[in-house]
C-alpha cells in the first residue's frame, strides 16, 4: 500500500472533483484522466492545467466540442460510458477517484476494481445499489476501496487500530439534519428548491444537498456502511449532530467509543483516501477545539423525514430494493430540482417505487440495473 501518485478522477468538474484537484495539486499528484458529464468549459480549463492522458465527457456532443478545443494538446478525448470505463482502467493510473453522481458510477468502479486499482470511492450509489457485487469483486481482484464520504472516512479511520471486526459493537453515523431539522412536517413538504439547497454546514452539489435536506443521504450512507463494512443493519445507528464536527464513531464491545473530529471540509477525507495508510500535510485547516460550538446529539425523527425511514426499510429488505430506492430517489430529486414536483412528493414517489420493487435477495448486475430503471419509471409517472 503506497500513497497515490497518478489519479484518474471521474467527475472532476463537480464539488468533490474540484476539491480533489486542490488536494492533488497541493500533494504533487498528477492526473491520468479527468472526466465530466457535459461541462466543456471547466473540463478544458482543468485539462490545460493538469494535462491528463485522457479526458472524457459522457455527453457525445460535448466530447466532440472538447476534442476540437484541445486539438493543440496531447490530451486524448473520449465519450460515453465506454470512455468512463477506459478512464477507470488506464494502466498509467494507480488510483481511481470516483466522484461522479448516481448509478453512472457503477460500471467504471467495477472496471477500476478489475484493473486492480485503489478506488477512492465518493460515489455512494455504487455500494447502495450493488454493494455485495462490488465488495466481492474487490476481494477477488485485490483492489483496495477507501471511502471518501466524510462519515465513512471517519469510520474507516477509527477502524485502523481494530485487530478483529468482531470487536465492533456498532457503527454510529452522524447526520447534520440538514436545513429542515427544526421545521414542522407541513412546512418541510412545501419547501422550495432554494430552501432545500441552503445547507447549514456543507457546500455540496445540488443533488446531494437535496438528499441531505430529506435525510435520504443518511439512509444511503446507512446502506453503504452495511456493504462497505459487512455488518447487519442492527449494528449501525444514526444520530443527529447539528455541528458536523464529529464525522462518525465506532463503538467497541468493551464500551469504548472512538470518533473522528474535524472541520466540515471535504478535502481532509479526500486526501486521506489518496494517501492512506500515510498521513501528510494538506490544504485542509485543522479543527480549533477552543472555537468549537458545544457538541450536541439526538435521535433522528423518522416521522418528519420519511425518506430516511424508506431507506432503512430498503436496507433491511436488501437485494434489489436498495437499487430501486436509489433509482426512484434520483428521478424524484431531478423532478424537484426542475421545479416539477413539490419537496414532499419525493418521499411519496420513492415509497411507490419501493413497494413495486422485485424481491430478489441475491440480484445480479442485470437485475440491479433493471430494478433501477423500473424504479425511475415509476417515480417519473
Amino acid at each position: 500500500m503506497t500513497v497515490s501518485k497518478r489519479i484518474s478522477l471521474l467527475g472532476s468538474t463537480g464539488s468533490i472533483g474540484r476539491q480533489s484537484l486542490e488536494v492533488m495539486a497541493a500533494r504533487g499528484m498528477t492526473a491520468a484522466a479527468l472526466t465530466a458529464n457535459q461541462n466543456v468549459d471547466l473540463l478544458e480549463e482543468q485539462c490545460r492545467r493538469f494535462r491528463p492522458e485522457l479526458a472524457v465527457l459522457t455527453d457525445p456532443a460535448a466530447a466532440a466540442d472538447l476534442r476540437l478545443r484541445l486539438a493543440d494538446t496531447s490530451v486524448r478525448v473520449a465519450s460515453g460510458t465506454e470512455g468512463l470505463e477506459e478512464a477507470a482502467s488506464l494502466e498509467s493510473a494507480d488510483t481511481v477517484l470516483t466522484a461522479v453522481m448516481g448509478m453512472v458510477g457503477l460500471r467504471p468502479t467495477l472496471a477500476a476494481i478489475r484493473a486492480g486499482k485503489r478506488v477512492a470511492l465518493a460515489n455512494k450509489e455504487t455500494l447502495v445499489c450493488a454493494g455485495e457485487l462490488v465488495m466481492d469483486a474487490a476481494a477477488r481482484y485485490g483492489a483496495d476501496i477507501v471511502p471518501v464520504d466524510s462519515e465513512h472516512s471517519a469510520i474507516f479511520q477509527c477502524l485502523q487500530g481494530c485487530r478483529d471486526r468482531r470487536e465492533v459493537r456498532r457503527l454510529i453515523l452522524t447526520a447534520s439534519g440538514g436545513p429542515f431539522w427544526d421545521w414542522p412536517a407541513e412546512q418541510i413538504a412545501g419547501a422550495t428548491v432554494e430552501q432545500a439547497l441552503r445547507h447549514p454546514n456543507w457546500s455540496m452539489g445540488a443533488k446531494i444537498t437535496v438528499d441531505s435536506a430529506s435525510m435520504m443521504n443518511k439512509g444511503l450512507e446507512f446502506i453503504e456502511a452495511m456493504r462497505l463494512y459487512r455488518l447487519p443493519a442492527e449494528q449501525i445507528s444514526i444520530v443527529i449532530h447539528r455541528e458536523s464536527i464529529v464525522h462518525s464513531l465506532v463503538e467497541f464491545r468493551d464500551g469504548a467509543i472512538l470518533a473522528q473530529l474535524g472541520a466540515p471540509d471535504m478535502r481532509l477525507p479526500i486526501q486521506y483516501a489518496l494517501t492512506w495508510p500515510e498521513r501528510t500535510p494538506g490544504p485542509a485547516a485543522p479543527l480549533d477545539l477552543l472555537s468549537c460550538p458545544p457538541l450536541t446529539f439526538c435521535a433522528p425523527d423518522l416521522a418528519r423525514f420519511p425518506c430516511l425511514a424508506l431507506a432503512l426499510e430498503a436496507a433491511r429488505r436488501g437485494g434489489a430494493a436498495t437499487a430501486a430506492l436509489n433509482g426512484a430517489n434520483e428521478a424524484a430529486v431531478g423532478l424537484f430540482l426542475a421545479g416539477k414536483i413539490p419537496f414532499g412528493d419525493i418521499a411519496e414517489r420513492v415509497a411507490r417505487a419501493l413497494a413495486d420493487a422485485p424481491r430478489l435477495p441475491e440480484p445480479g448486475l442485470e437485475d440491479i440495473l433493471a430494478a433501477d430503471a423500473a424504479a425511475r419509471r415509476t417515480a417519473a409517472r
